[in-house]
């Protein structure tokens, strides 16, 4: 997918809209014969066009619009019929006025402005500010030596154009890290040897502790899936891990996407003595940071790889105030939040999947059939005007138009659901790196950056696309029919015409959809490297803090000091003051959980090596087995670590205790029920 415009300066969001023809299982009669007599008029318009695309995209003699390099994932002809003409019933929906359409305006880079803006992304506006701040300082002093050598690359090309432009006087790179020359001599993050993105070499050690096939992620196919199981490593950084760059090649012009299950690859992630880490595990002070280190993490990975790290400039679209569709989803948690304090996907999404779930997944051809156009629209407006008050009848909606509501609250969000700034970098990865596993880490990076509301609504819809594909037996929607349906409604889609670049950069964005569904159990739980690089960062903003705060008491410490000195008594030579934390009479290994929803609030637990949080929550449940409240016995509680270098963690319960607590001392330990 190319950014330059030919036909317009503008972008359109396209997706699935329910007039689209779909081909029943199993007919062999033409195309023409499967559309609902209700719909042939609109969409014997479509029938032309898909025909067209489909001889276009079979037309081996076309030249290619770029350089195809994935041998993993692939695409026929008919397998893209759907896709298309899902784009031409959508453009159609637009004309007769069902639909309003939406355009996001890409704004040109001016040189430099790119850089500026990332530094600023990364939390490093301090870098073009000058100020000395001290989250800047820490964010810079956990950086691993690929991650520290993309942010000097890029704070390079900035203070290089800003001294071409001759606009004012910019720091020198060698005074933020420390070098003698353009060489980085800096202390980073030390990185364990690891290669080959977590595969184990001969001779080292492994850098995660072998567990039960029980206590991991396994994320393949159910059938026909590769008899060889690849692991992903968590503990280092992606980038870190590549040491022999991926080659790569222009791909036969009749290479094409195998749209199989089998073609995707079955990863298990360990877990290490941490356990893992989900998104919603961290609180939102901690997972701001996780994305300042993604962007740089993802930055330093394409660099290794040797991949332009291209991202869109959007004009942010300013949606409507209220309603449902056509709503920000920030706005629509905020009105939402007045109902339901804690909500995090919005009220009515969360109503048509369970519409969906409840009644649909069985429904074949769920998602690809489509419903009345005119059903649809009546029920958006009456939806409009019902539902806060609680008065729309679900009852009367049917499976086919309540997944074209569905689809068409995702399009007309004001902002893609998955945004778009990064979305050409990762097509890019996918047309020239071949390996999924580099894919599946790009990806997984992407998702750490997605703003949360938009994270936890994606996070819903794969799992209801998920549910819809385990029922592909009686709904006839296996992966690769989901994905191609559905990738239209996430994606921006340029231009007026369909040419042979945008037929081949949808069957890519296709691919990305499938690689969302498949692997969503991975790309939800956030790298471990990560999060130690957070409690770096939190350990040195503290350190800062607290020089900073005796800096501010200096002065009226001096002149304090000489009348204190005489009322106080000498002390003893050799002397030591502890810090409070040290002065407990909790010794080494021992750990004071508190549960204030039981009647046994709190309790001294002595660790070992062995004792795991779910241990910890089994004894509190045995101890107040009869003295909670039927309320508190019937929730999930989770153990908690709060404070020290994090600010808020939801263990998982396989963490062994003993590795948490070294890593965290100065934390405390609070059993609560889970955020939602």
């Amino acid at each position: 997918m190319t950014m330059e415009m030919k036909d317009s300066g503008s972008v359109v969001l396209t997706a699935y809209h329910p007039h689209s023809p779909a081909r029943i299982p199993g007919m062999e009669q033409s195309f023409v014969q499967d559309i609902p007599a209700s719909h042939s008029p609109s969409s014997r318009k479509s029938l032309s066009r898909c025909r067209r695309i489909n001889r276009m995209l079979s037309n081996e003699s076309a030249p290619p619009a770029f350089s195809r390099s994935n041998s993993q994932a692939s695409v026929d002809s008919t397998s893209m019929e759907d896709f298309w003409c899902e784009v031409e019933s959508i453009k159609e929906s637009r004309e007769d006025g069902s639909e309003e359409a939406m355009l996001l305006e890409f704004k040109p880079a001016d040189e430099g402005e790119l850089e500026a803006e990332w530094l600023q992304d990364v939390g490093l506006s301090t870098l073009i500010s000058g100020a000395e701040e001290e989250d800047g300082q820490a964010l810079l002093s956990t950086l691993t030596r690929t991650q520290a050598a993309a942010v000097q690359k890029r704070y390079n090309t900035y203070t290089q154009t800003l001294r071409k432009k001759n606009k004012h006087t910019v720091r020198d790179v060698r005074d933020i890290f420390g070098t003698s020359d353009s060489s980085p001599t800096f202390e980073t993050v030390p990185v364990s040897p690891v290669s080959s993105n977590g595969i184990q070499l001969p001779g080292q050690k492994p850098v995660w502790k072998s567990v039960s096939s029980k206590s991991c992620l396994d994320c393949g196919i159910d059938k026909g899936s590769p008899s060889i199981t690849e692991e992903l490593s968590y503990e280092v950084s992606f980038s870190e891990s590549i040491t022999v760059l991926p080659k790569t090649q222009e791909w036969p012009k009749n290479q094409r996407f195998k749209k199989e299950d089998s073609a995707l690859p079955k990863f298990i992630v360990r877990k290490s003595r941490f356990g893992l880490t989900e998104v919603g595990d961290l609180s939102p002070e901690d997972m701001k940071k996780i994305r300042y280190l993604s962007l740089i993490e993802l930055t330093a990975f394409y660099d290794a790889l040797g991949v332009e790290l291209k991202r869109n400039r959007v004009e942010r679209v300013r949606g409507r105030e209220n309603g449902l569709f056509g709503v920000p989803l920030t706005v629509l948690l905020e009105n939402d939040q007045k109902k339901v304090p804690g909500i995090k996907v919005p009220l009515i999404f969360q109503k048509l999947l369970l519409k969906l779930e409840e009644t649909g997944l069985e429904t074949e051809g769920i998602l690809r059939v489509p419903g009345s156009a005119s059903r649809v629209k009546n029920l958006h407006q009456e939806l409009e005007a019902k539902f806060y008050e609680d008065t729309f009848d679900w009852d009367q909606v049917r499976n086919n138009d309540a997944a074209g509501l569905l689809k068409m609250f995702i399009r007309e969000l004001p902002s893609p659901l998955f945004t778009v700034e990064y979305l050409p970098a990762f097509i890019t990865l996918v047309e020239k790196i071949s390996k999924i596993k580099l894919q599946l880490q790009a990806l997984h990076l992407l998702i750490m950056l997605m703003p949360e509301a938009n994270r936890d609504t994606a996070k819903a819809f794969l799992q209801f696309l998920k549910k819809v594909v385990a029922n592909e037996g009686k709904n006839k929607m296996n992966l690769w029919n989901v994905s191609m349906i559905v990738a239209p409604n996430l994606f921006i889609y340029k231009g007026k015409r369909a040419n042979q670049q945008e037929m081949q950069a949808a069957a890519t964005t296709a691919h990305i959809v499938r690689l969302l569904i498949r692997y969503q159990d991975i790309l939800w739980t956030v790298p471990s490297f990560l999060i130690s690089q957070v409690r770096k960062m939190n350990e040195a903003a503290m350190n800062n803090s607290k020089r900073q705060l005796m800096f501010d008491k200096g002065v009226r410490k001096l002149l304090r000091r000489k009348t204190m000195e005489r009322e106080r008594p000498e002390r003893p030579e050799g002397a030591v003051t502890f810090p409070p934390y040290l002065q407990s009479d909790i010794p080494e290994g021992v750990i004071r959980v508190y549960a204030p929803l039981h009647s046994k609030v709190s309790m001294a637990i002595q660790l070992n090596s062995q004792t795991k949080a779910k241990d910890i929550l089994a004894r509190f449940h045995c101890e107040n087995s009869h003295g909670s409240s039927q309320n508190v016995r019937g929730q999930i509680q989770s153990l908690h670590e709060i404070g020290g270098n994090i600010g808020q963690h939801c263990l998982d319960p396989d963490a062994f205790m003993l590795d948490v607590y070294r890593a965290n001392p100065q934390a405390e330990w609070v059993i609560k029920p889970k955020a939602s």
